[in-house]
């Protein structure tokens, strides 16, 4: 019991060191601060039917807000003819998504920008893109709710909380079901009994 108990201890202190270190090299690096969440994209099927549910069209303006590599923007922009800009707060994953953006040639509709969401003006879009914590989504509401009337916000598997959504679905993708909510701007409060 003790020899585990040892090896936890050292894994987790190893597991603390490593992100000590990151936090510090991100703070030498000028990034102000560090992700609210560990990226994990999105699957394939997911960004395609999040899509869909938007019904997004080349006359929109897709931000996706935690962009991570970049597939949803880039998605957009080939199969609608959209503009669509990817915000992530990690450089790693800007340096991602940009590469991805060069690969797909969409570099004429989509721009991707290293910047933290909390501080964004959604006004410019009319479609936001969030695959981020239900806390997360919670605390962008004010910033949502300053989005043209008839902005749709698609969330894949946590809702915004407190809101009724649109619409549920659920998707079949990597051999788990994936829930995507569909809202639209101004959100709706939940009624009580819906609580």
């Amino acid at each position: 019991m003790q020899t585990k108990l040892v090896r936890w201890t050292r894994v987790l202190a190893t597991a603390g060191l490593g992100l000590a270190l990151a936090i510090l090299l991100s703070c030498a690096s000028g990034q102000e601060r560090w992700p609210d969440v560990i990226f994990v994209p999105t699957p394939q099927p997911v960004v395609e039917r999040m899509l869909e549910l938007a019904k997004v069209t080349k006359n929109d303006v897709v931000y996706d807000l935690g962009c991570g590599d970049g597939r949803i923007v880039v998605t957009a922009a080939k199969k609608y003819g959209c503009k669509a800009v990817g915000f992530d707060i990690d450089p790693q994953r800007v340096k991602e998504s940009l590469e991805n953006v060069k690969k797909n040639g969409v570099e004429e509709l989509v721009r991707i920008e290293q910047k933290d969401i909390f501080t964004l003006d959604l006004s410019g879009a009319s479609v936001i893109t969030l695959y981020l914590l239900t806390s997360l989504n919670e605390k962008l509401v004010p910033q949502l709710q300053k989005m043209k009337p008839g902005s749709r916000v698609v969330s894949h598997s946590f809702e915004i909380p407190g809101y009724e959504p649109d619409k549920v679905e659920r998707v079949n993708a990597d051999g788990f079901e994936r829930t995507i909510y569909l809202y639209t701007i101004p959100l709706k409060k939940k009624s009580q009994k819906d609580d």
